[in-house]
């Protein structure tokens, strides 16, 4: 597979989040669309390495997103946490955004924040 139709710019407000199902070569992908608060958007795993729980219920502040359940934080542009508990990165997507339409490839999964 290759770069999908995830959503529409509109559908993600500035400092908001949208939880996706997309499909991947090895089945069903959780997303979490976030667009951060300097308007960019990221698609970035709807799980946290820490609570197995939705990030997309989380909140944004600045280019991170902060887990509801214990309060982890993770880079958007990396997935590289930032503060604990999580101590492992979760993955990122590409992002092409073509006029309105945001599209994500879920098969090239980009694991760029240390693993510890």
């Amino acid at each position: 597979m290759s770069a999908q139709l995830a959503c529409l710019t509109a559908d993600v407000p500035v400092g908001g989040t949208l939880r996706l199902e997309l499909e991947a070569a090895g089945g069903t992908v959780e997303v979490a669309m976030v667009r951060a608060e300097d308007g960019v958007l990221h698609a970035i795993s709807d799980i946290c390495s820490h609570g197995q729980v939705s990030l997309s219920d989380g909140e944004v502040e600045g280019s991170t997103v902060e887990c509801w359940l214990h309060g982890s934080r993770f880079d958007l542009r990396t997935g590289a946490p930032t503060g604990l508990p999580a101590i492992r990165p979760v993955p990122v997507y590409p992002v092409t955004v073509d006029g309105e339409r945001v599209l994500v490839d879920v098969d090239a999964p980009i694991l760029i924040g240390k693993e510890n």
